[in-house]
């Protein structure tokens, strides 16, 4: 009987029983063991599928099987991988090599009884075969392109009173693009206020506001439950709750008004669903929709391409650090689970630079006059 999920099957177990193609169908049942126990660990059914079929591929390549793996095995997989027509980005070779290091270490669990069975049938055991010296690198200039940075704050004045001015053309032009435009600008700010990913904005219902008891002055939107943030790879989405803070107080009036009848509700499909943005003709607006309106607005604001709207997050996260925000308390805000990602999306103006250097020489100096 199997103690954990993915241990070694029965059929295998049984010394008795003799197999046919011995090494196929011992690695099969590895990959199926495996998959067990990715499955218990609540991974997604595409991550698992994805694991498996780079595992697949590398014991093609290797021609050999996980017991007779070696490092040298692992030199070549990667050299022929960006040796091909097909130039592959540095990400998807970190997530291959993770998968092959995840499986090497499901294979040389003692729990799972692999190591054992190996030894026995095969005389040779499975080991770890993927380390840092042999596996692609990940350094943090790789993590984030340089292009990708957050908006200045005037940038950002003139990103969002693009969007209003595209709001008043439309009205005055009695055009019924009016009330999209009007939704997409308050969408944008509500983006910016609460540091949000795309899908995260798009998801958002009217409901998912509440109070904070701490800011009462808030009234029911001092926090907002973030119930489609993204999740560690392979797992579902997760949730975070996002405080407003002073430095976006702005947004609660937005929201008061957005959460009304002279808001949302002159959407007629309004009534069809609580999610925060509807459309026109469909329960919601989309992410591509947002996608479309953001770049008619950033042409119109005169604002260069690199500028996307993932970057008001990025904004969110700098300017909240400049404001002197505890970073443990930012990286919470947004929803990292380390640190190091928090720090990359930040990107600090020089001036807040400057003024850092001269409020640690202005300590110094007072620091020295107390010693003398």
């Amino acid at each position: 009987m199997e103690i954990v999920p993915g241990g070694v099957p029965a059929f295998l177990a049984d010394g008795d029983v003799g197999l046919l193609r011995a090494e196929d169908r011992v690695f099969e049942a590895m990959l199926d063991g495996w998959r067990s126990q990715l499955l218990a660990r609540g991974l997604t059914i595409a991550f698992i599928k994805s694991s498996c079929s780079v595992v697949t591929r590398f014991q093609e390549h290797s021609n050999e099987y996980p017991w007779t793996w070696s490092a040298h095995h692992v030199d070549e997989y990667f050299a022929d991988r960006r040796s091909g027509e097909k130039q592959l980005a540095l990400s998807t070779l970190r997530a291959n090599s993770n998968a092959i290091r995840a499986f090497c270490s499901y294979l040389t669990d003692p729990r799972y009884g692999w190591v054992t069975f190996s030894e026995r049938v095969f005389q040779n055991v499975p080991s770890q075969v993927v380390f840092e010296w042999n596996s692609p690198r990940h350094t943090t200039d790789d993590a984030v392109p340089p292009h990708r940075r957050s908006y200045t704050k005037p940038e950002l004045q003139t990103f969002f009173d693009a969007a209003d001015d595209l709001v008043d053309y439309e009205f005055s032009k009695a055009s019924k693009s009016w009330l999209p435009a009007l939704r997409d600008s308050i969408a944008f700010k509500v983006c910016y206020a609460y540091g949000l990913r795309r899908r995260e904005l798009a998801m958002l219902e009217y409901v998912d506001f509440g109070p904070n008891p701490h800011v009462p002055t808030y009234g029911p939107y001092g926090a907002c439950q973030v119930r489609w943030a993204k999740g560690t790879k392979g797992s579902g989405p997760r949730r975070r709750t996002v405080l407003t803070v002073p430095e976006f107080d702005w947004v609660v009036d937005l929201l008061k008004f957005w959460i009304s009848p002279e808001g949302r509700e002159r959407f007629s499909t309004a009534d069809r669903s609580r999610l925060l943005w509807p459309s026109e003709r469909a329960d919601a607006a989309g992410i591509r929709n947002f996608d479309r309106s953001f770049q008619r607005v950033r042409q119109s604001a005169g604002l260069p391409p690199e500028l996307s709207m993932h970057a008001l997050r990025h904004s969110y996260v700098t300017h909240l650090i400049e404001a002197g925000y505890d970073p443990l308390f930012v990286q919470q805000q947004v929803g990292h689970s380390y640190s190091s990602t928090t720090a990359l999306y930040t990107s600090v103006s020089a001036d807040f630079k400057q003024k850092t250097v001269q409020q640690m020489i202005a300590r110094r100096i007072v620091t020295g006059d107390e010693n003398q």
